[in-house]
């Protein structure tokens, strides 16, 4: 009893923990998510992000310069969000128009470092701050599941939400994969589940992680 009684408790502590992160992503604290993801989340967690340190850097700056770059040459006819991982861009949210969506995606290609761009910009009216909070919702939901999935290093992947469709990204096996996409799939308010993943063989995925702690 007292086994299920800490089993418990450890699941609801995880759980309050990623919570958190809404909170701190609604303020516009969204720097320090990353962190705290790989800093607190299970208590025992630690980083585990399988990109260098230097392409971590590249992924950041990637996303900062094509927000910038979008902004400056469309201005308010597009809503758009870029994620990189890995220097993989993914570009979602809402554009005026065809032509417009296409011009996005050239403009991405262009910022240095990016050596794929994913351009799933939808061409329907712009959604409001409540559907935005949806979507942050979503995705930490999402992360809140595959924190408890067994087996299966949350670290490793970067949630995207747009709408009800949940991005999955990140360097991973493909059991890894194949196991994140049935946890985003079975979370409450997921319509559709994207793959965006790099697929790592098991000797790569060894050759990523740190050698195993000596006894």
């Amino acid at each position: 009893m007292k086994n299920t009684a800490a089993l418990t408790h450890s699941i609801q502590f995880r759980r309050i923990q990623v919570w958190a992160l809404l909170a701190l992503t609604t303020l516009g604290l969204q720097a320090c998510a990353p962190m705290l993801v790989g800093g607190f989340v299970g208590g025992t967690m630690v980083v585990s992000d399988r990109r260098s340190s230097g392409t971590q850097i590249e992924d950041e700056a990637i996303e900062f310069k094509a927000s910038s770059r979008i902004k400056e040459n469309l201005g308010e006819k597009v809503r758009a969000n870029v994620s990189s991982y890995n220097r993989q861009a993914l570009i979602t949210g809402e554009v005026a128009n065809a032509r417009d969506k296409e011009y996005v995606t050239q403009i991405v290609s262009q910022v240095d470092n990016v050596k794929a761009v994913l351009n799933e910009l939808q061409t329907v009216p712009f959604t409001g701050m409540t559907e935005r909070s949806k979507n942050i919702l979503l995705s930490t939901r999402v992360k809140a599941n595959l924190v408890d999935t067994k087996d299966l290093s949350a670290n490793a992947f970067k949630i995207v939400a747009e709408g009800g469709t949940v991005y999955l990204m990140g360097r991973v096996t493909k059991r890894e994969a194949d196991m994140a996409v049935d946890v985003a799939r079975n979370t409450s308010g997921v319509q559709k589940v994207i793959k965006v993943f790099e697929i790592l063989t098991d000797d790569e995925l060894r050759a990523l992680l740190p050698p195993p702690a000596k006894k």
